[in-house]
């Protein structure tokens, strides 16, 4: 069965759904089998993948109960909608309504290594059926001072979570945009590892206009700018070795020697 790995924050803007979508496209390089999962009505990931003009059936259909999530994924995507807020509502009238994801991803995990979630940018009822679906949880939180308040606000979702899914461990929380030359942003890093220690990855993911462009022109920053696309795979390294994937690691390290020669 795959591993699935449920991306979150506490707000938007915190480079959650680029974290997501270039993570995908790291361990698709090291050739494991994953799968994108966009839980975001605004459907940004769905749109990075390219995976056609409004595709049918997606995954409010899935969470509707109108498909099975294996009819709604479309090259390794399981795509949003904007249709995803109604299934929001109609989720919140059902029964069980915190573990449909978990059934619906239960069918098809055997046909991958990974499963990557992107949570909206919200802690509400989308997110919790993502965390209850999920092996691990990834924090995506920006270089402000305000930072600390929001993984812990995070982890309070995940925390809660672990009532319909006890086995939902804690993967860490990575900083995105961040420009490490500002004292605000290396101050903000201090704050988080005084108060999460390790769980804070050493990677930090910098700051730059470049993945903008790269999501407008729908390429991966590790073909855009391969030395900003760095950062991903020193940060995919060290996910491949917190879920023990060590011949995993060692290949993506393999990777990154290459693009930097």
């Amino acid at each position: 069965m795959a591993t699935t790995i449920t991306v979150l924050s506490q707000k938007g803007g915190t480079g959650k759904t680029t974290t997501t979508r270039t993570l995908v496209d790291v361990f698709r390089r090291i050739d494991l089998r994953v799968l994108a999962v966009d839980m975001d009505p605004q459907g940004n990931l769905t749109d990075y993948f390219a995976v056609g003009d409004d595709p049918e059936p997606t995954l409010a259909d899935v969470l509707s109960g109108r498909a099975t999530a294996a009819d709604a994924v479309h090259s390794d995507v399981l795509p949003a909608s904007i249709h995803l807020a109604e299934a929001e509502l109609i989720l919140s009238g059902k029964i069980g309504r915190e573990v449909t994801l978990r059934r619906a991803l239960g069918e098809i995990g055997g046909d991958y290594d990974l499963i990557l979630v992107d949570c909206p940018p919200s802690l509400g009822l989308l997110t919790v059926n993502a965390l209850v679906a999920a092996d691990y949880a990834l924090i995506s939180t920006e270089a402000e001072y305000f930072s600390l308040q929001g993984v812990e606000q995070a982890l309070e979702v995940v925390e809660a979570a672990r009532a319909l899914n006890p086995d939902l461990a804690w993967l860490g929380a990575v900083l995105n945009i961040a420009d490490m030359r500002t004292v605000h942003a290396r101050e903000a890093l201090t704050q988080l590892r005084d108060g999460f220690g390790d769980k804070i990855f050493a990677t930090a993911i910098r700051r730059s206009v470049a993945y903008a462009e790269s999501a407008e022109r729908a390429v991966s920053i590790i073909d855009h700018r391969p030395d900003l696309g760095v950062d991903y795979l020193s940060l995919g390294e060290e996910i491949l070795e917190r879920l023990g994937r060590e011949d995993d690691r060692e290949r993506l390290a393999e990777l990154r020697t290459e693009l930097a020669a």
